[in-house]
């Protein structure tokens, strides 16, 4: 039964704007880092094959591996790809003045320290808990102590120590509150979302920048013809979609549907409530569309 749903719609529409407001920031940065190069044509069709490989090789081969190895690839692959991604942007934008540098810093340790003292609690007071709160502990020290440098630091210029903090605290709150526990409740809904959502800007902003009006156009009309085809001909897309939710990596942006439905017993739920999800490269497909129509047309249109 076919229901309304004004939460994603509203989630899409906040990604697309976020990602308009920061582009004015952080395009000529990245421009600067791409040497100036845009996507040609060519290099659109060669990015939509590449999708297409990719999502079809992962369906097939997961039907055909049930040890799970390939999943496992899949999910350390997935994982180094978000951190490098964190700590490009995060690099590329950490040279910024000194009690913004602490202030950050300190954000990090603080919620390092959080995330070690919910691993004291049940039900994670487990054998692995002396390593859990080791490893958050031990990055809460790190993120203090850089506030402790920064105030003998005078010149500003990008900082590795401070761009390691988000994708190490992204990688050890997966680990501990996802890969081990198969999905607890401290990751799925929440953070789950907030590595998503974060993730959809920065793949906006990232890409966003090697697009023009024309190749976005060429990049939309394959993408669309693509989309039905893995999703409606192949259901390659199905399968693809169905491992990562499985693996709980943050691809998939998951909402309760509003007005709230409850969940029936037994399958996923939003806080016992009817989710609702939507893949990252829904996000991006609606971001780049709304960038280029910005670049092209003006804050109006």
């Amino acid at each position: 039964m076919a229901t309304l749903d004004i939460a994603m719609p509203l989630a899409l529409f906040f990604v697309s704007t976020v990602a308009l407001l920061l582009n004015e920031r952080t395009e000529g940065k990245l421009k600067t880092t791409f040497e100036e190069r845009e996507f040609g044509v060519r290099d659109v069709v060669l990015l939509v094959l590449m999708i297409v490989v990719v999502v079809s090789v992962i369906a097939y081969i997961s039907l055909l591996d049930p040890g799970k190895i390939f999943q496992n690839v899949m999910l350390i692959v997935f994982v180094f790809a978000y951190s490098v991604l964190l700590f490009i942007f995060s690099y590329l934008f950490s040279g910024i003045k000194r009690r913004k540098a602490q202030l950050l810093s300190f954000g990090f340790g603080f919620a390092s320290l959080l995330a070690g003292a919910i691993s004291l609690l049940e039900p994670f007071a487990d054998g692995l808990v002396y390593f859990r709160t080791l490893a958050f502990f031990g990055l809460a020290a790190f993120s203090f102590s850089t506030m402790l440098f920064e105030a003998r630091k005078s010149e500003v210029q990008e900082r590795w120590y401070l761009a390691i903090q988000p994708p190490a605290l992204f990688v050890l709150l997966f680990v501990f509150f996802n890969v081990v526990y198969d999905g607890t409740p401290v990751w799925y809904p929440i953070l789950l979302d907030v590595f998503a959502l974060t993730f959809a800007v920065l793949i906006v902003l990232y890409l966003g920048s090697l697009f023009t009006w024309k190749t976005v156009l060429i990049f939309a009309s394959l993408l669309t013809i693509v989309d039905i085809i893995l999703v409606l001909v192949t259901g390659s897309m199905v399968v693809a979609a169905q491992q990562f939710t499985g693996l709980g990596l943050p691809v998939l942006v998951y909402l309760p549907n509003v007005p709230l439905i409850t969940a029936p017993q037994g399958i996923l739920s939003f806080f016992g409530f009817l989710p609702r999800g939507l893949g990252l490269g829904d996000f991006f497909f609606a971001g780049i569309l709304a960038l280029q129509t910005f670049k092209r047309f003006g804050k109006q249109a």
